[in-house]
């Protein structure tokens, strides 16, 4: 049985688990709860009407937060030639080819995001054991693999978010620190919200937005009311 620490057992006596809250008032409740000495990070999870095992239903893509998610975010760039002098001009913190794979290979992986030229991804796929289950390997469908690699690492140094559905049919994602306050952190959700909308699949039958929680990053879940996300959307 899970152990509580008493400052999130406090925090979570604030809460209705059986209660699905207004947005506005669930993701007030997430923020108002964190309690932790640093500057948490808001979290939210979409339970998305879709059956990933068919290919036709996965759901995957990105969405640049307007607000940015608050934090330095480090990249690399597979690339060569003038690619490479884009990708440092965008502010790229290693950038490379085939030497960067093998520094990957050799244990290396003090970054959070990758990108590559669609010509370096035959080299990129040797290292895709390594990145995959990370997150970060670089694909075409959320932007990633792009000869646009300068605008790619713009996007990510800005806050973008890539986002897939996992097994479970669930989207987790970041929106921002507590410290954004209210205002900032509820455009970050509608700008995800919106994006996961539109990679809707044609084949997804049913409810789209089935369920919805948002959470600090040490604080209990907040159960959102998922019927609401249209008007919100408005």
């Amino acid at each position: 049985m899970a152990k509580y620490g008493k400052k999130y057992i406090k925090a979570r006596q604030n809460i209705d688990r059986n209660t699905k809250y207004p947005i506005e008032d669930g993701i007030a409740l997430a923020v108002s709860t964190a309690y932790a000495s640093f500057d948490e990070t808001v979290d939210v999870a979409v339970c998305l009407g879709v059956n990933p095992k068919y290919s036709d239903q996965m759901v995957r893509g990105g969405v640049s937060l307007p607000h940015g998610l608050g934090k330095e975010v480090r990249v690399v760039a597979f690339c060569k030639g003038e690619k490479e002098e884009e990708a440092k001009q965008a502010g790229a913190d290693e950038v490379g080819a085939e030497d960067l794979v093998q520094k990957i290979k050799d244990g290396w992986l003090e970054f959070d995001k990758a990108v590559a030229t669609p010509d370096m991804m035959s080299h990129v796929g040797k290292v895709g054991r390594i990145l995959g289950p990370r997150g970060m390997m670089p694909n075409a469908k959320s932007g990633t693999v792009t000869f646009d690699i300068g605008q790619a690492i713009a996007e990510m140094k800005a806050g973008r978010v890539e986002f897939k559905v996992d097994k479970a049919g669930v989207v987790h994602a970041p929106l921002g620190k507590v410290s954004f306050g209210m205002p900032k952190i509820m455009d970050n959700l509608k700008a995800l919200l919106d994006s996961l909308n539109k990679a809707k699949p044609s084949s997804a039958k049913g409810t789209y937005f089935q369920a919805m929680a948002v959470s600090s990053t040490m604080g209990p879940g907040v159960k959102l009311d998922a019927g609401m996300i249209r008007k919100f959307l408005e």
